[in-house]
Formats: structure tokens, sequence, C-alpha cells
């Protein structure tokens, strides 16, 4: 990450054991790591973006092993990205910062196939953004259909991103609306 300044990190996370329903025995364990980057973009316009483009899988490499840590040595299921971009910026320098390398590197980090989901929104310190998960092998199974709420207290600045990697150790605690299962995934990244 030599080209990235990153001012700081934060670390979000949850440990779910009920929703309404009976204690569940292996708990829903929900983490999101946020890098809080200088834009080098910040108060003008590029058509090339590759600044922040060719260090996102290595950014994205650092975050994850940061969400492992946080998960003691539970093994994530789920994952998801986010970047939260601020004011002097545009919603598209958070995207590049989440595009094939980052979604590469985080899937190689988890053991993942599928489609990374992704949100992101232009905001000041304090922003909140959801953080989208789903199954990592498989969009569709329903059963890993969450979110993850981040917000920053001291970032973005107006020249900064906030860059987020999420990841989740189950499905949802208490699913049961159908949907594909875990267990019928065919593994193509959708299904």
């Amino acid at each position: 990450m030599s080209n990235l300044e990153v001012r700081a990190w934060y670390t979000t996370l949850e440990e779910i054991h009920h929703d309404g329903g009976d204690r569940v025995d292996e708990p829903l364990l929900k983490v999101a790591v946020t890098a809080v980057i200088k834009n080098p973009y910040a108060g003008r316009y590029s058509e090339d973006l590759s600044a922040l483009l060719e260090p996102s899988g290595e950014l994205a490499v650092e975050l994850v092993d940061r969400c492992k840590a946080a998960l003691g040595g539970v093994q994530a299921e789920s994952c998801g990205k986010g970047a939260i971009i601020g004011l002097d910026g545009e919603q598209e320098h958070g995207v590049a910062c989440l595009t094939t390398p980052f979604g590469d590197a985080m899937r190689n980090g988890i053991g993942g196939t599928g489609w990374v989901t992704s949100a992101t929104k232009m905001g000041t310190a304090g922003t909140v953004i959801d953080v989208p998960l789903a199954y990592k092998k498989a969009l569709f199974v329903r059963e890993f259909y969450d979110a993850i709420t981040v917000s920053i207290p001291t970032g973005p600045r107006a020249d900064e991103i906030a860059v987020i990697a999420a990841l989740g150790t189950r499905g949802r605690v208490h699913h049961r609306v159908g949907g594909l299962a875990k267990s019928e995934a065919v593994g193509d990244g959708l299904r």
C-alpha cells in the first residue's frame, strides 16, 4: 500500500446470539474494518483513476487480514465492501477503490468465488453506510442477505475516502424465508 496514505483504521464488530427466537449455539459475528485514506483526486476531475485502482488489491488484503483477525479464527462465510467518499471527491473515486483488484483479493483471502456486494456514497465525518453482505460462494443464497452498519466519527474528511471490507461468519441467526440454501449452491458465483 505504499501508494496510499492511510490516516486511520477502524474496526466494527457485532456478535448476535438471537434475534427474537431461541439463543443459537453458533453466534453470528459480523466485522467491518475501515481504512481512511487520502483521496489523490480530491478537488479535481481526472479520467485516469489508476492511483486508486492499482493499489486497491493490496489495500483489500490488509483490510481482509484485519477482519479475519477480529473474527478470532472463526471462518468467514459472507463478505461485502463499501466506501464513503469525502465531499471534495466523487462517488466514482470510491468505486475505483472497490473494483476487480479489491474483489479478487477479498475472494482469495476468504476462499470465496461469488460476486462481492458493495455500496458507495458521498459523505462527511460520521456518515452512516450499510455495507451489504452475501454468501462468499453464491450471491443468491438468501440466508446470508445481511448488512453491517459502519460510521467513522472522524472521517472521511473532505479530501479522504473511507474504504471498508466486511465479513460475516454465518447466515442470519433465525433465517426462515426460504430461497436457495447454502447446501444447494452450485458455486457459479450466483446460484
